[in-house]
């Protein structure tokens, strides 16, 4: 038991060393930025994230299509992309996020509306008879 006790006190000791060798000499940074810095920085990373939302748009497949039957290449309309205005992104961007995903709602609600009222009507549920 001796020489594992000797052994664990080595292991312990080099394992604390080590962590305390790496850990006291990490630099910490601080600076006071200007708000000017911050929206600089903030711009750029919005115009990146509306970038990569509209070449995302534009990678789809049903995308890919209709721009083929139009006769644009992939290429020309990323590249087109790359040379937007920011507010052209913006506006872009804010019509990309406007198009419905999956289907429009008022359709999808109204065929669950019919199904409800067709189950009602055969006896399958009681869903409008409660009120």
């Amino acid at each position: 038991m001796g020489n594992r006790t000797k052994l664990g006190s080595l292991v312990s000791g080099v394992v604390v060393t080590a962590m305390l060798a790496v850990s006291s000499w990490v630099p910490a940074n601080a600076a006071m930025i200007t708000t000017e810095q911050m929206v600089a920085t903030d711009a750029g990373q919005m115009r990146e994230a509306r970038v990569a939302q509209v070449q995302g748009f534009l990678a789809r497949a049903d995308v890919k299509d209709q721009l083929v039957k139009w006769g644009v290449a992939s290429e020309m309309a990323d590249a087109r992309v790359a040379q937007l205005s920011d507010a052209e992104l913006e506006q872009l961007s804010m019509k990309i996020d406007q198009q419905p995903a999956g289907g429009d709602f008022l359709i999808v609600l109204g065929v669950v509306f019919l199904i409800l009222i067709v189950l009602e009507l055969v006896g399958v549920t009681h869903v409008f008879s409660s009120f």
